[in-house]
């Protein structure tokens, strides 16, 4: 009672178009106000703002993620969601409801990385960043997780990168249109599907930058659709400890897995390897293991 709600709803959205035409017709009749976004582009970034009065001053509060908000899917995906009254963060995500909102200009964002606006040139830049390091001299490496990676531009990027000297790990479930191991090409490229029980969704990207060590977590694939006809958000993590947290585990771990893994070879072609005399490492299990409170083990 007393609350003023504004709720974007997403008309095209795969598998669920008729709930949500139900749920935006409920969220009416109890008095929400309801839009569905930009003509011509889908939106499908994962946000929500909550506006409260605390001693006698507005605050705002954001919950920032890489998947939808559905019970059924948030216990067959994994995602992460970052919650935080950064007040930079929080005046981005409100810029963003209020394009998304009232066909307002795209203003300036301080740290969200917007589609489609800024989102395809500032992974570029930070691709290339790490590139320049690399002819530098200095230690780069690029670590990327996705759904699907088909984008000619961000490939070209990447295959430059690596013949820099660049590092880069991509874990990429499904699609992957790049060749990793090509001599002269891509022999620093590492591509790696994790086919499991869950269904793996975070996309999370991690650039060295010369020991800053940038995490950043998205609901875009790096794809021309995601890029250029979608409204995406990719948002920083900035707190050191969750920043380690997620390049712990939401990277490393699926670096780690000989379990459910399997490598991409130079010709697109896919294999699995089972350990031998290494003990074996299932990230899935691994994850079930500390949500259950469980101390961490090595688990078939």
């Amino acid at each position: 009672m007393g609350k003023e709600v504004t709720v974007v709803v997403e008309l095209l959205a795969r598998f669920d178009e008729e709930a949500n035409i139900n749920w935006a017709s409920r969220l009416e009749e109890v008095g929400a106000h309801v839009v569905y976004g930009v003509v011509g582009h889908k939106t499908h970034a994962k946000m929500l703002m909550v506006v409260r009065r605390e001693e006698g001053k507005l605050r705002r509060y954001v919950h920032l993620g890489t998947g939808n908000y559905h019970p059924r899917t948030a216990r067959l995906y994994t995602d992460f969601g970052l919650f935080t009254a950064n007040e930079e963060i929080c005046a981005d995500a409100n810029e963003v409801f209020g394009q998304l909102t009232s066909l307002g200009k795209a203003g300036k964002l301080r740290h969200l990385w917007q589609s489609p606006f800024s989102l395809h040139s500032q992974v570029l830049q930070a691709i290339q960043n790490e590139t320049r390091l690399a002819k530098a001299g200095k230690t780069a490496h690029i670590i990327a997780k996705m759904n699907a990676l088909l984008e000619p531009e961000t490939i070209m990027a990447l295959y430059e990168a690596s013949k820099a000297g660049v590092k880069v790990d991509l874990i990429v479930r499904g699609v992957c249109a790049l060749r990793p191991g090509v001599p002269g090409l891509s022999e620093n490229i590492r591509v790696r599907s994790v086919i499991g029980r869950f269904l793996e969704h975070t996309r999370v990207f991690y650039f060295r930058n010369n020991l800053a060590h940038d995490v950043y977590l998205a609901s875009a694939d790096w794809m021309d659709r995601n890029f250029f006809r979608r409204i995406e958000v990719c948002f920083p993590v900035l707190d050191k400890k969750l920043k380690t947290r997620v390049i712990e585990e939401g990277l490393k771990v699926y670096m780690q897995d000989n379990c459910l893994a399997w490598d991409m070879g130079q010709d697109g072609d896919y294999s699995r390897k089972t350990p031998r005399r290494a003990a074996p490492r299932n990230v899935q299990s691994m994850l079930l293991q500390e949500l259950a409170g469980q101390p961490l083990k090595q688990d078939q």
